[in-house]
């Protein structure tokens, strides 16, 4: 394989990686938001759960009970963090650094948008 040919496999990779990292921005941009909106409902709740004089009156399950915007936010963000929210907020930096890993080895590197980076080849002596 001649370098002209490596050059365009390289400049080929290099397009195939920033465009798929782009493309998931808009994705982790909503899945973000998301997590925001449900966190500071569950940090509104949690704070009105406990500036209630009644919670320490009454039981647990009743406290809740009796707070239901706190219970649904909470149960919320719980289903959010099983479904896998905490890995699709930082998906491009995943693949990012999972492609720095292979790309180790060739002594290549990339950025977090998907640029590659050539590093000079060591000397052996």
């Amino acid at each position: 394989m001649n370098s002209l040919e490596q050059a365009e496999d390289l400049k080929a990779f290099e397009r195939r990686l920033t465009e798929y990292i782009h493309c998931l921005q808009p994705a982790t941009g909503r899945w973000r938001m998301l997590l925001i909106v449900v966190s500071v409902c569950t940090a509104t709740g949690a704070w009105n759960w406990l500036i209630d004089p009644e919670t320490q009156k009454v039981s647990f399950f009743t406290s809740l009970w009796n707070h239901p915007f706190f219970t649904i936010s909470c149960i919320t963000l719980i289903g959010l963090f099983f479904a896998g929210i905490h890995k699709r907020v930082v998906a491009p930096s995943i693949i990012a650094a999972r492609c720095r890993t292979v790309l180790s080895e060739y002594n290549m590197s990339c950025d977090d948008t998907g640029k590659l980076i050539l590093k000079p080849r060591p000397h052996v002596q």
